[in-house]
């Protein structure tokens, strides 16, 4: 098996993997108890996508793939960080309303 070859089952078995995970998040998205594990969920679901990007990069060898999953992290990042922010700041306005009955 040359080099080429294991590198395309590689990338296709990765994908298959990125694909259960994908379904299992989404699974987690829709009965997560909590808005908590739901912004995680949401989080996981834009780090697969970037797997899945980088994955087809290898793939395909377009290389121009990767800057759109690095592109697509960070912003899964910065929405994650503010929708923590906003769990943080509605958990610490609770025990002041709750205190004003």
């Amino acid at each position: 098996m040359s080099g080429a070859v294991a590198l395309q089952v590689a990338s296709q078995i990765a994908l298959g993997l990125l694909l259960v995970a994908l379904l299992l998040t989404v699974i987690r998205l829709i009965r997560g108890p909590n808005l908590g594990d739901r912004i995680l969920a949401l989080d996981l679901i834009t780090v697969l996508a970037a797997g899945f990007i980088a994955a087809i990069a290898v793939l395909t060898g377009f290389s121009l793939y990767i800057d759109i999953a690095i592109a697509l992290a960070l912003v899964g990042f910065l929405s994650t960080v503010a929708l923590a922010r906003y769990l943080m700041v509605k958990a610490a306005e609770r025990p002041r309303l709750e205190d004003e009955r």
